[in-house]
């Protein structure tokens, strides 16, 4: 047993090391899945690789029980341990130690809310601490918190409830206080040194763990002092920065942790007119106020805008706000509350509509603009301000410019352009002088890694587009290169983007830029020829390469390091990663590639070793270790190992030729021990494309909006999912032109039954569904989430979660009638389900909940209305204060069940449910909820 170095709160544990077990069961033990199964079903939600390879940390969680964590070691071959809900795992810097915390147990939490005990009365998290050597276990109790370095992991804080030390302090006491406050302490992972430090409402490390800075309070004559100080971890010597001030923000330490800098404020947390002054210290070796707020001429120094200092330390960077306007009727005190006029005015000169402003509220009030201290100059610069537009530029280089982006002259017609221009300007880092280069830009310009380049995708032109800053020289980055850098299978009425960019190289030598399958190394430049990186391997062979990032403290792509790829086959879906050669001449190296889904490829920082995970429809996606080119791989999780009880399924990639004569992709699952002499019932779903989706694993869990795929096919069911073409003007046609052939090629194949199929999509889904069964009488039931039904009064209405006007949604994006209803009034009328509501005779069920904030939910209203109208059997589920899709458990929990319910009635002749035939009236609400089924 060894000890710690620290005093309050310790106690050790041994870890006993266990295989996991694989209980193997018969098939004729297989059960189907049900609604009780989604709680405990798992995910890999964190995985971490330690420095040096040797330890891997996996966080699982389950849907509504605890996880757990566990603690691999990359030597050993089946043997692992694992502690119980363990969260926010890290490793040290030398590998040796893991950290995290231990949440209290579900079950308890919830027999305290039962119970309504107050919430500050619930158990805390505790801090484990494991010796990886050793493998000691050291666990602390009543933790709020913990935090590490960014960089270099020598040491941690963690934070102790102060009420849990002083549980007898007087309550009136606590309220005086302005700041939360706990105990703080502060250790190195080798228990060499430590530090313990009381009343502290605020801390934080240097990036680099060699200083942490921390706020202590002390209250003296029923006043609250506030003192800031500065820690050497290496050194443990102390220094008070400063004793005289009531608020601290924003600290800041510059990357070598040399300098620092806050925002101080003389006035109390409770004062609403607080003000901020800049302040700068060097070395420790005293304080100085660097930017006092009366002297900042242009408004107020925000508190709002993040202080960070530039990667080599001479540039501070900070935000100011406009000065706020007084208002005499806001503030006249002649008026009481109630005689007070509330209205809004929506002004047809507006940049943007009230909804969208009203929206932005907090963001405006909050809104801020850059300013550097120059350390060297010693002087002050403004860099951004309302009239160039946002500024964007690289915290961590030294580069000479920043850029602006202006849309202001354009956002009026935001609306129902969702393209509109920028001006883009140039700003001195030095001067802050703002030139403009380029007005109306149809793209997203930024700037690159070195600051040499503002770059952008133009989409007029369909290519990538650098500016040189220095020079002010325009260059076409991807002209005369033989590939396809726009989307291709972009089919709505706007400009299609593009296929997306891998970054630059360092100093920005080369831009690297992707085609439909291919990557391409440029030289903005212009002076050395545009090398193929994937070799042309990409578009000979239909697999996608995209570069992988496995260096995040790296904000270019390192050439002298090996570059990761990761492919996929385009037309089998077939998927892995690959080792491409930065000179292109050689067709990119295998690594790791087979029928599978893999994804989350991460590097341990001092060797090639590798974690990652893989999965497909019918396997979870598990965590595999890798070394050195792949040559070995492991599997080091078994998750989800209740799934060898449940019925499952299996998926496979179908074709089908569309009205128009194309070729479409889709996806049909197929239960355990489909037998293709038999008949099925089938459900189809579908949204827009989702057969890239192939190898994708599906969990069982309660419904959002949409069927649960595996809980259909392990019930019985066949469920296709169509890939949809749409043409510009005809969306509702493009589905029906789709979907219906598709299932037509499904009924050839004499294994589904024709008389019980059933058809369900959400938002977009929904709208497709209920314009289909306009059309056609296929489908024996429909369900429809949150459908537009009206397009004519869609258009003109709000998506309220945004604030923005729909008339965007009509005229350029997904709808597609590519125009206003003033100029294609017929496409608004024909592409609209509800003014063929007589010929619907399909049983419908709707979800659409009154506090959606993408479609309006009288549409699903009218939807309803039109169907009860004229007799066809219809539901309308409305969750109460509920969104676009379901936000809470319970409601998705409720609407998996009814969703089940009325497919099973229609489709597979099941007794229909209470809810179904007697419905719930008002009187009933919240008193029941009707699952019973009514026996034959």
């Amino acid at each position: 047993m060894t000890s710690f170095k620290t005093k309050p709160f310790y106690c050790l544990f041994f870890i006993t090391f266990f295989s996991i077990m694989h209980v193997g069961f018969g098939q004729d033990s297989k059960r189907p899945l049900e609604h009780r199964d989604y709680d405990v079903w798992e995910s890999i939600s964190r995985s971490i690789i330690s420095n040096d390879g040797k330890w891997v940390g996996v966080e699982i969680s389950l849907q509504e029980a605890d996880g757990r964590g566990r603690l691999i070691p990359s030597s050993s071959s089946s043997n692992t341990f694992e502690i119980p809900r363990l969260k926010q795992m890290e490793f040290s810097e030398d590998s040796r130690w893991a950290i995290g915390l231990l949440s209290p147990e579900k079950d308890s939490l919830r027999k305290m809310k039962l119970l309504r005990i107050e919430k500050d009365k619930f158990p805390k998290d505790t801090l484990l601490l494991v010796d990886l050597k050793k493998l000691e276990l050291r666990k602390i109790p009543h933790v709020e918190n913990y935090k590490t370095p960014s960089k270099n992991k020598t040491w941690y804080a963690y934070e102790v409830s102060h009420e849990m030390i002083e549980s007898e302090n007087n309550d009136a006491e606590k309220e005086k206080e302005d700041e939360k406050k706990f105990n703080l302490h502060i250790e190195s992972f080798d228990g060499s040194s430590s530090r313990y430090i009381e009343n502290v409402s605020a801390y934080g490390f240097a990036t680099n763990g060699t200083k942490l800075f921390y706020v202590q309070n002390f209250a003296e004559d029923e006043n609250m002092y506030l003192h800031l100080k500065l820690l050497n971890l290496k050194t443990e010597q102390e220094f008070t920065l400063s004793d005289s001030l009531k608020q601290y923000k924003n600290m800041v330490f510059s990357e070598d942790a040399a300098q620092f800098a806050f925002l101080g404020s003389r006035q109390a947390p409770s004062d609403k007119n607080a003000s901020f002054d800049v302040f700068y210290s060097e070395s420790d070796t005293g304080l100085k106020m660097v930017v006092p707020n009366t002297d900042w001429k242009k408004g107020d120094i925000s508190e709002h805008y993040p202080l960070k200092f530039s990667e080599d330390g001479k540039r501070l960077f900070f935000g100011w706000q406009k000065k706020t306007r007084e208002y005499t009727y806001e503030s006249d005190t002649t008026i009481l509350d109630e005689e007070r006029v509330s209205l809004d005015i929506w002004g047809w000169q507006d940049e943007e509509i009230q909804p969208m402003q009203l929206k932005k509220l907090e963001e405006k009030n909050k809104e801020s603009f850059a300013a550097v201290y120059l350390v060297d100059a010693g002087h002050v610069v403004s860099l951004a301000n309302a009239e160039i537009g946002n500024l964007h530029f690289n915290w961590d280089k030294t580069g000479d410019w920043a850029i602006a982006l202006d849309d202001s002259p354009y956002r009026r017609n935001y609306s129902w352009d969702i393209q509109i221009g920028k001006d883009l300007r140039r700003v001195s880092m030095e001067t802050g002088k703002a030139e403009l280069l380029e007005k109306e830009i149809i793209g997203n310009p930024r700037i690159s890694p070195s600051g040499k380049y503002a770059f952008w995708y133009s989409n007029p032109d369909s290519a990538w587009v650098a500016y040189g800053l220095e020079n002010r020289e325009k260059v076409f980055l991807t002209a005369g290169l033989e590939d396809v850098f726009y989307d291709d299978l972009h089919d709505s009425p706007s400009l299609p983007g593009s296929n997306g960019h891998g970054g630059w190289s360092a100093n920005d030598q080369y831009f690297l830029v992707y085609g439909k399958f291919d990557i391409w190394m440029v030289d903005p430049k212009g002076v050395e020829p545009p090398i193929n990186l994937s070799n042309g391997h990409g578009e000979e062979n239909q697999i996608q390469y995209r570069l992988l990032d496995l260096d995040p403290d790296k904000h270019y792509v390192d050439l002298g390091e090996d570059l990761f790829l990761s492919g996929m086959d385009m037309e089998t879906m077939d998927s892995g990663f690959f080792l491409a050669d930065p000179r292109g001449k050689n067709s990119p190296e295998k690594l790791i590639y087979g029928h599978a889904a893999h994804y989350g490829l991460k590097k341990a920082k001092d060797l090639n070793q590798f974690i990652y995970q893989k999965s497909t429809f019918q396997e979870s996606p598990d965590m595999y270790l890798a070394g050195e080119k792949f040559k070995k791989s492991k599997q080091l999780t078994h998750i989800n190992t209740q799934q060898k009880n449940i019925l499952w399924g299996d998926v496979e990639l179908v074709e089908y030729r569309v009205n128009d004569g194309n070729m479409m992709n889709g996806l049909l699952f197929k239960p355990e021990d489909f037998d293709p002499d038999k008949k099925y019932p089938m459900m189809v779903y579908f949204y827009e494309r989702s057969s890239t989706s192939l190898h994708r694993y599906r969990s069982p869990a309660p419904s959002a909006s949409v069927i649960n795929i595996p809980f259909f096919v392990s019930n019985g069911y066949l469920v296709f999912v169509p890939d949809i073409q749409y043409k510009i003007g005809l969306p509702g046609p493009s589905a029906y032109d789709c979907v219906v052939p598709g299932v037509q090629t499904m009924l050839a194949k004499g294994f589904v039954d024709p008389a019980n199929i059933g058809i369900q999509g959400q938002s977009w889904g929904g709208y497709q569904v209920a314009y289909i069964i306009t059309k056609t009488n296929m489908f024996k039931a429909a369900g429809a989430g949150a459908p537009v039904a009206n397009m004519t009064s869609a258009y003109g209405g709000i998506r309220w979660g945004t604030g923005m006007s729909r008339m965007f949604q009509y005229e350029q994006t997904q709808s597609r009638i590519g125009g206003t209803l003033w100029e294609k009034p017929m496409q608004y009328l024909e592409n609209s389900p509800i003014f063929y509501a007589d010929r619907i005779q399909t049983p419908t069920l709707i979800m659409h909940n009154d506090a959606d904030g993408a479609v309006p939910w009288y549409q699903g209203i009218e939807f309803f209305m039109g169907l009860k109208r004229n007799n066809v059997p219809s539901w309308l589920l409305v969750y109460n204060d509920e969104d676009h899709n379901l936000k809470e458990r319970k409601n998705k929990k409720d609407l998996s069940i009814r969703l089940s319910q009325f497919f099973d009635h229609y489709l597979k002749g099941s007794p229909a449910p209470l809810w179904m035939e007697e419905g719930i009236p008002a009187v009933e609400k919240g008193k029941t909820l009707k699952y019973e089924l009514i026996s034959e």
